[in-house]
């Protein structure tokens, strides 16, 4: 798996807004079964375009990350816990 690369910010954003770590998002990619969509919201819109998931981590807690895929690595734009339904969505995507 490639390797992924957070910025300062997205960091900060990471710890001090949704409380998630590193190692957390590295065990979603680890732990995930579906594919990643694109998003698709115009506010939303990066060239490359945004890929998101959900899956658990090691403990059970489930996210929904947020990154670009570069040929390289993957650059995370955010993880949080999906209070929004993304979670629904997610499943119903991938059945």
């Amino acid at each position: 798996m490639k390797p992924f690369r957070i910025s300062p910010k997205v960091t900060e954003k990471l710890r001090e807004k949704h409380d998630v770590s590193h190692e957390e998002i590295w065990q979603c990619f680890l732990n995930r079964e579906g594919p990643s969509f694109r998003d698709s919201r115009e506010k939303h819109a990066t060239n490359p375009p945004s890929l998101w998931f959900v899956a658990p981590t090691d403990k059970g807690r489930v996210l929904k990350v947020v990154y670009i895929e570069y040929p390289t690595y993957y650059a995370i734009k955010s993880a949080f816990e999906p209070k929004d339904g993304s979670d629904k969505l997610y499943a119903e995507l991938c059945s």
